[in-house]
């Protein structure tokens, strides 16, 4: 493992900064139409639910990364495989993260840019950044996250006195009764909530491991209820119908602000928060796989994997999927059933059970000797 440490701070800011992510870009929930914002609540309290998982697993190991103490619950065969194919998931959301960024800066920003192009820029800072190691990305967290707090007061102020929220837009609350907005509560779940299992491979990393918990469950809070008022916003502000259609609802909401006629265009303020926020979810996911591959190889400098491996995540970004509305298809409907569910849920929760029965065992056995 890497020779470094984080603060409790440092975590909590990574944690906030990597929930919001892409989940701040697209119409997250929107099938539960103006209800959107309880089925994101619902999700986060699941959410919470998965990362005291992960937190019990963590506690039985604190000094070794998830794809470490795979191989002690597993043995070593087994858990070589298990970790090999974590590291995959990481890699894989990682281009999905970069693929997200991508397709904002040329959809909105810069239309005649190239794909590849976008995404290789990105990808350069984040490599450049990981390999400084983690306490760079978690140094540069605290600054960016005062820059994006800064940014969303003052977006929340001015949309609320532009003029421009409708409350009437989010009744009648449960008009379908609460079965739709459970069955959307499902997807918010696994994204943005249950990515946070990534954060088993920063936990060893932090300077006061008994306060893993409480940090984790306060970011997590944080966020989903972040993401919960800027889902409702952007309902009040659009109305379900224009919300259901738009790719980008934060960046149409912001661009109905318009103050005493010159206050208006603030494009660039979207463009930095998410830009920022994608950066860091992004340089989470791809941290983890590259010190994951370092461990389960016994690599000696994860630095001389930085660079193949973003060239991978960064050919991975644009093969995924042929066009924007399948990547959303597939990160929206597909992932979170066939990908999220084992990676988040179902596999941890079986290590869980064994890692219990084993140190169930081993307490036992060491009674009977005294």
């Amino acid at each position: 493992m890497e020779k470094a440490k984080i603060s409790t701070h440092q975590l909590f800011v990574l944690i906030v900064l990597f929930e919001l992510g892409s989940a701040i870009l697209v119409p997250l929930a929107v099938e539960a139409k103006q209800n959107a914002w309880l089925a994101i609540l619902i999700g986060l309290s699941g959410g919470l639910c998965l990362f005291l998982i992960y937190y019990a697993l963590f506690s039985y190991y604190p000094d070794i990364p998830l794809t470490e103490y795979l191989q002690k619950i597993l043995g070593s065969f087994v858990g070589k495989i298990l970790a090999f194919f974590y590291i995959l998931y990481f890699i894989y959301i990682s281009a999905r993260v970069l693929r997200d960024f991508g397709e904002l800066l040329i959809t909105v920003f810069f239309p005649e840019s190239p794909l590849f192009i976008m995404n290789a820029l990105m990808i350069i800072v984040v490599v450049y950044t990981i390999r400084k190691g983690i306490e760079v990305l978690a140094r540069t967290g605290e600054l960016i996250f005062i820059i994006i707090a800064l940014l969303g007061i003052s977006g929340f102020i001015l949309i609320s006195i532009s003029g421009s929220m409708h409350i009437s837009n989010l009744q009648p609350v449960l008009e379908e009764g609460l079965r739709p907005v459970l069955k959307t509560a499902f997807t918010t779940l696994y994204f943005p909530f249950g990515e946070i299992i990534v954060f088993t491979m920063i936990f060893p990393f932090l300077n006061k491991p008994e306060k893993v918990m409480k940090t984790g469950l306060y970011g997590l809070g944080l966020s989903g209820m972040i993401l919960a008022l800027i889902m409702t916003i952007n309902i009040s502000v659009l109305g379900v119908s224009l919300l259901s259609r738009t790719q980008f609802p934060l960046l149409s909401t912001i661009q109905t602000i318009e103050l005493a006629g010159f206050l208006e265009r603030l494009d660039v303020t979207f463009m930095l928060s998410s830009v920022f926020a994608g950066f860091f979810k992004l340089g989470v996911f791809f941290y983890a796989s590259v010190e994951g591959t370092t461990n389960l190889f016994q690599i000696k400098e994860s630095s001389v994997l930085v660079y193949p491996m973003g060239f991978i995540v960064l050919l991975l970004s644009i093969l995924i999927a042929s066009n924007f509305s399948e990547h959303v298809y597939k990160g929206l409907e597909v992932a979170p059933l066939y990908i999220h569910l084992p990676f988040q849920l179902v596999i941890p929760l079986f290590l869980l059970l064994i890692a219990f029965i084993k140190n169930r065992k081993g307490k036992d056995e060491g009674m009977k000797v005294n």
